[in-house]
């Protein structure tokens, strides 16, 4: 019966991101969903700054220290492994949903493109760009990814396979496609505004210092392969010469 629990738990952890990722796609792209990061009550000045700017505080805390493995294995404690990743989505999911229920759109417009070519080339980088993301979670394991490949394993009282460190397609392009597909999609808009544009400033910041934190991790696990492989391979850029080697620490 708490296997059965699990799966159920995990399922409707996976459902809800699937609400709230389809509800972020409307949200930032200004279209179907009644709340956008345009559309809403408009704020102006510090008011509005310190509340968008707490918003994505809570996310990206909420999302980088629970992704750190010290936290996991503390929070293994209270949390069942086989759900640990299904509660850090649900937790996730709902940091989003605080963001796009109390996000105060700011209206200062910073760049306009009216031209039709121009919007047109705008809106196909935004819709690759969650292409992209998503095609990224397939590369690797979508389902583990998601928590449900752990909980059908435990459901199954079966290990999760190890499949080692592989880097296909898109992650030979770059470390972290998925990262890639949301800045592209964060960054083109034919209407940038100062609350988007304060959006995209902070989840870039946030992309590349998860990232930066996430390669430690990785590293310390990985070792020399990872090293090697940061070596070859750009984090975000594609095609982007590497003249350096970063350092691992």
């Amino acid at each position: 019966m708490s296997r059965l629990l699990a799966v159920l738990y995990a399922a409707v952890s996976y459902l809800s991101f699937l609400a709230t990722i389809l509800y972020a796609i409307g949200f930032i792209g200004n279209g179907v969903v009644p709340k956008t990061i345009d559309v809403g009550s408009a704020g102006v000045g510090a008011p509005a700054l310190v509340v968008d700017l707490g918003l994505l505080g809570v996310f990206a805390v909420q999302h980088s220290v629970m992704a750190r493995p010290s936290f996991k294995r503390w929070w293994t404690r209270v949390v069942p492994a086989p759900i640990e990743r299904s509660t850090y989505v649900l937790f996730s999911n709902a940091a989003l949903v605080l963001l796009f229920w109390q996000w105060v759109p700011m209206d200062g417009t910073v760049w306009h493109v009216a031209h039709a070519p121009g919007r047109a080339a705008l809106l196909a980088i935004f819709w690759l760009g969650w292409g992209v993301a998503l095609v990224s979670t397939f590369l690797i394991n979508h389902f583990e990814l998601f928590g449900l490949a752990q909980v059908y394993r435990a459901y199954r009282q079966k290990p999760l396979p190890n499949t080692g460190f592989v880097t296909p397609l898109l992650y030979q392009l770059v470390r972290h496609p998925l990262m890639l597909g949301f800045l592209l999609a964060f960054w083109a808009t034919p209407h940038m505004t100062e609350g988007h544009l304060l959006f995209s400033i902070a989840m870039t910041a946030y992309i590349v210092v998860g990232t930066t934190l996430e390669e430690r991790d990785l590293i310390a696990v990985l070792g020399t392969r990872y090293d090697d492989y940061r070596r070859r391979v750009p984090m975000l850029i594609p095609f982007s010469k590497r003249s350096r080697r970063e350092p691992s620490g």
